[in-house]
């Protein structure tokens, strides 16, 4: 099939869709609890060579409301194949991270990406493995919730902001107040949360069809380096597999360079041919 690049109407997107440049497009998708500005500093070195579109995700802020409750990952996926068939995108290249990377894979399954980076994509766990996750991002909401009042004041505090932060950066302290206080609306205004954090499912074995990067952060407090990527090179064995140094569960916030050089990097593989093989 032909890749399309016309552009849809305004009211075909979800209203915090977020777009820079012209080109061919990359899709880009964020995590649980987020927004589509967890991509901003991303966004304008892809806009640089990319159309770069960030997406909301379904039932968090900016993005469409969830109809049917309680949401599931299949439900996710396909709001994103809605804001997909709006671009008038047959396949795209794809990135997420976290819960945007299992839905980025989940798109691959359903045909509809060109390549794929999933930056420490969600689903690859046992039960065991979930809990201590899950844990820590209900720990975020409750201290989200109660410390919302005073944010605009603290975080003015590079030391309150590394720590808001710390379970999903190294360098949390490189973001700005205001960014931090949008995070915070963000995880405070996610109507799924609890029915994804609950969620029983796990990410399925994948025969890739598309070239697929599956990239761990070394300092990942939500979904540890060991036993994740062990298990991504099990379910996933003809992805490539590789480690991003020095940063945390959301790479975007410690090294946005680093992330948007990995995906420009993956998009050039388009035209290889697929590996079969686990690299690391």
């Amino acid at each position: 099939m032909a890749v399309q690049f016309d552009k849809p109407t305004v009211e075909q997107l979800p209203p915090g869709t977020l777009e820079q440049g012209t080109g061919e497009p990359i899709v880009l998708l964020h995590g649980v609890l987020g927004r589509s500005g967890m991509w901003n500093e991303v966004l304008p070195l892809l806009a640089s060579s990319q159309r770069a579109i960030a997406l909301p995700a379904l039932g968090h802020l900016g993005g469409r409301r969830c109809q049917l409750r309680p949401a599931r990952i299949e439900h996710v996926v396909d709001d994103v194949e809605r804001s997909l068939d709006a671009l008038r995108l047959d396949r795209a290249h794809l990135a997420g991270n976290s819960l945007g990377g299992w839905v980025a894979l989940e798109l691959s399954r359903r045909g509809r990406a060109r390549t794929v980076s999933a930056f420490s994509p969600a689903g690859l766990w046992s039960a065991a493995d979930h809990v201590g996750g899950r844990g820590r991002l209900r720990a975020i909401v409750r201290l989200t919730r109660a410390t919302r009042g005073l944010l605009p004041l603290t975080a003015r505090l590079g030391a309150v902001r590394k720590f808001a932060l710390r379970d999903n950066a190294v360098h949390g302290d490189r973001l700005t107040p205001s960014a931090v206080v949008a995070l915070a609306d963000a995880v405070l205004n996610c109507e799924v949360a609890e029915d994804l954090l609950a969620t029983s499912e796990q990410f399925a074995p994948l025969e890739v069809t598309c070239p697929t990067l599956i990239v761990w952060s070394e300092r990942d407090r939500i979904f540890p380096l060991d036993p994740f990527a062990r298990t991504a090179r099990e379910r996933i064995p003809g992805a490539r597999h590789s480690v991003l140094q020095g940063v945390g569960h959301v790479p975007m916030f410690d090294d946005p360079e680093l992330v948007a050089s990995t995906i420009l990097q993956q998009l050039a593989r388009v035209h290889e041919p697929l590996v079969h093989e686990a690299r690391v």
